[in-house]
């Protein structure tokens, strides 16, 4: 089993920044892909990002995020900066996704964790 716990989320206005945390425990392999996936209200839950030996993002960020790991410490990170309110969605951290562009997720699912982008 592998257990996924996020954090970090929460509510920030337009443009400002925000990191969220992902611990990974449990029977995992070391550098498995890992990564990010959101689901906004009334929408499907999308790819955001991943991250193996190299990092890989959904096209439609813009350059506005960046996904990381310390696998000494078992976490991956996902640094959102300059934050839209359409990224306002529940943010799950994913174990291990593959496929093409490391979009198709994992079986391991964290509980998710909340953002929110408002004034």
């Amino acid at each position: 089993q592998v257990q996924l716990v996020e954090s970090g989320g929460g509510l920030v206005q337009p443009g400002e920044s925000l990191t969220l945390s992902c611990k990974v425990s449990g029977r995992t392999y070391p550098f498995m892909s890992m990564g990010w996936f959101r689901q906004a209200p009334g929408r499907e839950r999308e790819f955001v990002a991943a991250i193996a030996s190299v990092p890989y993002y959904s096209d439609s960020l813009e350059g506005r995020f960046t996904i990381s790991r310390d696998d000494n410490k078992n976490m991956i990170y996902l640094q959102m900066n300059n934050l839209k309110p359409e990224d306002t969605a529940v943010y799950y951290c994913n174990y291990p996704p593959g496929g093409t562009g490391m979009q198709r997720p994992g079986d391991y699912w964290g509980q998710g964790t909340q953002v929110t982008v408002s004034s």
